[in-house]
C-alpha cells in the first residue's frame, strides 16, 4: 500500500501535471510587462515550474505554495547577488516565476497555505492546487499550448538562430 505522500507525487508526475499553463502565462507576462530581450526566460521557467515540482516531492501544498516561500527566495536572490548586477539581472528571474506560479495557479485560493506560516506551521492534508482542480486542467493546459505557440511565432523560435540564443542566453526577441 502506498502512502499518501507517494500517491500525491504520482498524481503529480503521473497525468495530471500541468506544464504549458504556466509556461505560457509567465512567458507572455513578463514580455508585455517589461519588453525586455534581456530577460532569462530559462530562470523565469525555472522559477514558475519549481513550486509545483518540489512541493509534489514533499507530499503536497507546502511552503513553496506560500507568499513566504516566494519572499524568502526573493531575499535570498537580492542577498547573495548584493553588488553584483549580471548575476542578480539573471537570477531575479527565479522569484519572478514563483511569484507568477502563485498567481495563475490560484494558490491565494488555500488561506492555510498561502499565508504560512501566520495561518499555522502544519500542512496536513493540503493538496497542490493542480491536484485539487483536476480535470479543469484540462483546458488550461490546451490555452497554455495556445500561448506557447503564440509565443513560438512571436519570437521566432523556428529559426534555429533564435532557438540556439534562447537556449544559451534565455533572450526572446520580437
Amino acid at each position: 500500500m502506498r502512502s499518501p505522500n507517494a500517491r500525491i507525487v504520482l498524481d503529480y508526475f503521473y497525468g495530471r501535471n500541468v506544464f504549458f499553463w504556466f509556461i505560457g502565462t509567465a512567458v507572455l507576462s513578463v514580455w508585455f510587462v517589461f519588453h525586455d530581450s534581456r530577460f532569462d526566460n530559462r530562470a523565469l521557467l525555472f522559477g514558475v515550474l519549481l513550486p509545483d515540482i518540489a512541493d509534489a516531492l514533499w507530499g503536497g501544498a507546502r511552503g513553496f505554495h506560500s507568499l513566504t516561500g516566494s519572499v524568502a527566495i526573493l531575499t535570498i536572490v537580492m542577498i547573495a547577488t548584493a553588488g553584483r548586477k549580471p548575476i542578480r539581472r539573471r537570477l531575479i528571474a527565479v522569484p519572478i516565476g514563483t511569484f507568477l506560479h502563485l498567481i495563475f495557479d490560484g494558490a491565494f485560493n488555500s488561506t492555510k497555505v498561502f499565508w504560512w506560516p501566520v495561518t499555522g506551521l502544519s500542512f496536513e492534508g493540503d493538496r497542490l492546487p493542480i491536484v485539487e482542480r483536476g480535470m479543469v486542467n484540462v483546458p488550461l493546459e490546451m490555452v497554455g499550448l495556445i500561448m506557447c505557440a503564440f509565443a513560438w511565432r512571436r519570437f521566432g523560435l523556428a529559426d534555429p538562430a533564435r532557438r540556439r540564443e534562447f537556449v544559451t542566453t534565455g533572450s526572446l526577441h520580437e
